[in-house]
């Protein structure tokens, strides 16, 4: 998270999406590279990290308090870049 990571960052960004759509995302490269999966155990796996992520001691997954979240369930690649720029443009000084 950006609070270890880079916690002096003039702009931080926490990106989110939902559960079923990072898991299709996840499922769908996976079946790109031509390995073996199935949705349901993708989203399960997902479930699970998140779930580690969020209850570790060093580091949970959460945005820094002076994080920006940006939602990226409805975005493309692209359109999430260009929303990252954006805002990082807007705050910079």
């Amino acid at each position: 998270s950006g609070t270890v990571i880079c916690p002096g960052a003039e702009v931080k960004l926490y990106v989110i999406a939902s559960a079923e759509v990072r898991a299709r995302r996840r499922h769908d490269e996976l079946r790109g590279r031509g390995e073996p999966a199935t949705y349901p155990a993708v989203f399960r796996d997902l479930q699970e990290r998140d779930a580690r992520d969020q209850a570790r001691g060093t580091a949970p997954a959460k945005p820094a308090e002076d994080a920006i979240v940006l939602d990226t369930t409805d975005l493309t690649a692209d359109e999430v870049f260009a929303q990252a720029i954006g805002i990082v443009r807007s705050r910079s000084s």
